[in-house]
């Protein structure tokens, strides 16, 4: 499914939209280069599941972990070195928990992520900086109004 959003508003609004449809153990695994716009989705997808706390990159503590209407784990893989450095995160209790993983730059560790995983790949559009092509694949719940 490709979505286009012309500015930052559009992608939290899309990520509202999506975090209203995600359950329980969903795992998102999102992907894009710097200032694509991942962070700026998953702020969305926090309000969509009642988190109060301001969302922001979690890139220097890896992960962080915000309280709504299940909890919301918020990974930053990027200075990790592959898919050992994950593994001894002691990640996998979140990853198979009770809650929703949103894992940036997540093409570093794919293969420590279920198959069931959500993949979500922004683009910077060439014609407008502010635009992005976001494509999503393994979506389980049908169209995103």
């Amino acid at each position: 499914m490709k979505i286009q959003s012309s500015s930052a508003d559009e992608t939290v609004a899309l990520g509202k939209k999506i975090g209203s449809l995600l359950k329980a153990g969903d795992v998102v695994a999102l992907q894009g280069s710097l200032a694509a716009g991942k962070t700026t989705l998953t702020k969305g997808i926090a309000l969509a599941l009642g988190v109060k706390d301001t969302i922001t990159s979690p890139t220097f503590c890896l992960i962080s972990e915000y309280e709504g209407k299940m909890p919301l784990y918020h990974f930053d893989v990027y200075r990790l070195q592959g898919s050992d450095d994950f593994a001894n995160l002691g990640a996998e209790d979140m990853i198979y928990g009770k809650g929703v993983c949103m894992i940036e730059w997540s093409e570093k560790i794919m293969d420590e992520l279920p198959k069931k995983t959500i993949v979500i790949r922004l683009e910077v559009r060439e014609d407008d900086a502010n635009a992005r092509d976001i494509f999503i694949e393994n979506w389980p719940y049908g169209e995103i109004k």
